[in-house]
Protein backbone atom coordinates (compact mmCIF):
# COMPACT_ATOMS: atom_id res chain seq x y z
CA UNK A 1 0.00 0.00 0.00
CA UNK A 2 0.89 3.28 -0.35
CA UNK A 3 1.46 5.81 2.20
CA UNK A 4 -1.55 8.50 0.54
CA UNK A 5 -5.10 6.85 0.35
CA UNK A 6 -4.93 3.54 -1.57
CA UNK A 7 -6.62 3.23 -4.30
CA UNK A 8 -7.42 0.02 -6.43
CA UNK A 9 -4.22 0.27 -7.87
CA UNK A 10 -2.12 -0.85 -4.73
CA UNK A 11 -3.52 -4.38 -4.42
CA UNK A 12 -2.39 -7.50 -5.75
CA UNK A 13 -4.09 -10.67 -6.68
CA UNK A 14 -3.46 -14.49 -8.02
CA UNK A 15 -4.45 -14.89 -11.77
CA UNK A 16 -6.31 -18.23 -12.46
CA UNK A 17 -3.44 -19.35 -14.04
CA UNK A 18 -1.94 -18.71 -10.52
CA UNK A 19 0.60 -16.28 -11.45
CA UNK A 20 1.03 -13.16 -9.05
CA UNK A 21 -0.38 -9.76 -10.49
CA UNK A 22 -0.47 -6.15 -9.52
CA UNK A 23 -3.31 -4.23 -10.41
CA UNK A 24 -1.25 -1.57 -11.07
CA UNK A 25 -0.82 -2.85 -14.26
CA UNK A 26 -4.46 -1.44 -15.21
CA UNK A 27 -3.39 2.12 -13.97
CA UNK A 28 -4.89 4.24 -16.17
CA UNK A 29 -7.60 2.70 -17.15
CA UNK A 30 -11.38 2.75 -15.78
CA UNK A 31 -12.35 -0.66 -14.66
CA UNK A 32 -15.36 -3.02 -13.71
CA UNK A 33 -14.19 -5.06 -10.69
CA UNK A 34 -16.49 -8.17 -10.35
CA UNK A 35 -16.89 -11.05 -7.79
CA UNK A 36 -18.10 -14.01 -10.10
CA UNK A 37 -19.74 -17.65 -10.15
CA UNK A 38 -20.08 -20.08 -12.64
CA UNK A 39 -23.24 -22.22 -11.42
CA UNK A 40 -25.35 -18.85 -10.39
CA UNK A 41 -28.66 -17.72 -12.20
CA UNK A 42 -26.74 -14.47 -12.92
CA UNK A 43 -23.70 -16.74 -14.78
CA UNK A 44 -25.14 -15.23 -18.12
CA UNK A 45 -24.13 -12.01 -17.31
CA UNK A 46 -20.34 -13.06 -18.25
CA UNK A 47 -21.52 -12.53 -22.12
CA UNK A 48 -22.62 -8.60 -20.89
CA UNK A 49 -19.01 -8.49 -19.32
CA UNK A 50 -17.58 -9.59 -22.14
CA UNK A 51 -19.32 -7.43 -24.53
CA UNK A 52 -18.62 -4.57 -22.66
CA UNK A 53 -14.78 -5.43 -22.50
CA UNK A 54 -15.02 -5.55 -26.21
CA UNK A 55 -16.78 -2.60 -26.65
CA UNK A 56 -14.36 -0.19 -25.05
CA UNK A 57 -11.55 -2.32 -23.79
CA UNK A 58 -9.38 0.06 -27.06
CA UNK A 59 -10.50 2.94 -25.57
CA UNK A 60 -8.63 1.82 -21.89
CA UNK A 61 -11.46 -0.13 -20.33
CA UNK A 62 -10.92 -3.58 -18.10
CA UNK A 63 -12.98 -6.00 -16.90
CA UNK A 64 -11.56 -8.10 -13.59
CA UNK A 65 -13.51 -11.04 -12.93
CA UNK A 66 -12.94 -12.79 -9.38
CA UNK A 67 -14.38 -15.48 -8.88
CA UNK A 68 -16.39 -16.67 -5.19
CA UNK A 69 -17.55 -19.86 -4.12
CA UNK A 70 -19.51 -17.91 -0.63
CA UNK A 71 -23.17 -17.49 -2.41
CA UNK A 72 -24.67 -21.26 -2.36
CA UNK A 73 -21.25 -22.89 -3.46
CA UNK A 74 -22.07 -21.42 -6.80
CA UNK A 75 -18.32 -21.47 -7.62
CA UNK A 76 -16.70 -25.15 -6.77
CA UNK A 77 -14.41 -25.66 -9.58
CA UNK A 78 -10.86 -25.02 -9.77
CA UNK A 79 -8.99 -22.44 -11.32
CA UNK A 80 -8.64 -24.75 -14.75
CA UNK A 81 -12.25 -25.57 -14.69
CA UNK A 82 -13.13 -21.68 -13.85
CA UNK A 83 -11.00 -20.45 -17.20
CA UNK A 84 -12.18 -23.16 -19.31
CA UNK A 85 -15.90 -22.73 -18.33
CA UNK A 86 -15.44 -18.82 -18.96
CA UNK A 87 -13.98 -19.37 -22.38
CA UNK A 88 -16.33 -22.31 -23.25
CA UNK A 89 -19.46 -20.77 -22.45
CA UNK A 90 -19.03 -17.31 -22.92
CA UNK A 91 -15.72 -16.23 -25.02
CA UNK A 92 -14.50 -14.55 -21.61
CA UNK A 93 -10.59 -13.01 -22.23
CA UNK A 94 -10.65 -10.14 -19.60
CA UNK A 95 -8.87 -11.17 -16.97
CA UNK A 96 -9.82 -13.40 -14.25
CA UNK A 97 -8.47 -13.79 -11.21
CA UNK A 98 -8.09 -17.24 -8.65
CA UNK A 99 -11.42 -17.58 -6.82
CA UNK A 100 -11.30 -15.82 -3.38
CA UNK A 101 -13.39 -15.06 -0.36
CA UNK A 102 -15.33 -11.71 -1.04
CA UNK A 103 -16.73 -11.24 2.65
CA UNK A 104 -15.68 -12.12 6.45
CA UNK A 105 -12.54 -12.29 8.25
CA UNK A 106 -10.79 -13.72 5.04
CA UNK A 107 -12.07 -11.60 2.63
CA UNK A 108 -9.16 -10.73 -0.15
CA UNK A 109 -8.01 -7.20 0.89
CA UNK A 110 -9.42 -5.80 -2.31
CA UNK A 111 -13.11 -6.57 -1.72
CA UNK A 112 -12.55 -5.34 1.72
CA UNK A 113 -11.68 -1.70 0.41
CA UNK A 114 -13.86 -1.80 -2.39
CA UNK A 115 -16.90 -2.40 0.14
CA UNK A 116 -15.33 0.27 2.47
CA UNK A 117 -15.14 2.72 -0.27
CA UNK A 118 -18.67 2.30 -1.36
CA UNK A 119 -21.02 0.44 0.95
CA UNK A 120 -24.39 -0.88 -1.05
CA UNK A 121 -27.74 -0.67 0.45
CA UNK A 122 -28.51 0.54 3.43
CA UNK A 123 -24.86 1.61 4.22
CA UNK A 124 -23.96 -2.01 4.38
CA UNK A 125 -20.67 -2.86 3.12
CA UNK A 126 -21.19 -6.82 2.72
CA UNK A 127 -21.52 -8.27 -0.61
CA UNK A 128 -24.59 -9.69 -1.23
CA UNK A 129 -24.70 -12.12 -3.71
CA UNK A 130 -22.76 -13.22 -7.12
CA UNK A 131 -22.01 -10.68 -9.55
CA UNK A 132 -21.87 -7.15 -7.48
CA UNK A 133 -19.95 -4.77 -9.48
CA UNK A 134 -17.80 -1.58 -8.82
CA UNK A 135 -16.60 0.94 -11.55
CA UNK A 136 -13.12 2.58 -10.89
CA UNK A 137 -11.92 5.09 -12.32
CA UNK A 138 -8.49 5.86 -14.27
CA UNK A 139 -6.90 6.94 -10.78
CA UNK A 140 -8.05 3.86 -8.51
CA UNK A 141 -10.75 5.63 -7.43
CA UNK A 142 -14.52 3.29 -6.69
CA UNK A 143 -17.27 5.98 -8.15
CA UNK A 144 -19.68 3.36 -8.27
CA UNK A 145 -20.71 -0.01 -6.90
CA UNK A 146 -23.78 -1.78 -8.62
CA UNK A 147 -26.18 -4.78 -7.66
CA UNK A 148 -25.63 -7.90 -8.27
CA UNK A 149 -28.95 -8.08 -10.63
CA UNK A 150 -27.42 -4.61 -12.52
CA UNK A 151 -27.11 -5.73 -16.26
CA UNK A 152 -23.89 -5.18 -17.49
CA UNK A 153 -25.15 -3.01 -20.61
CA UNK A 154 -27.27 -1.40 -17.94
CA UNK A 155 -23.23 0.17 -16.63
CA UNK A 156 -22.37 1.39 -20.41
CA UNK A 157 -23.05 4.92 -20.03
CA UNK A 158 -21.03 5.33 -16.71
CA UNK A 159 -18.13 4.00 -18.51
CA UNK A 160 -18.58 6.03 -21.24
CA UNK A 161 -18.84 8.99 -19.16
CA UNK A 162 -15.52 7.77 -17.56
CA UNK A 163 -13.80 7.20 -20.42
CA UNK A 164 -14.82 10.27 -21.69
Amino acid sequence: MSASAPTAWDFDARTLAGKPAKLSAWRGQVALIVNTASRCGLTPQYRGLQALYDRFRDRGFVVLGFPSNQFGQQEPGSSDEIAEFCEMNFGVSFPMFEKIDVNGDDAHPLFKWLQAEKPGALGIEAIKWNFSKFLVDREGRVVERYAPTTEPDAIAADIEKLLG
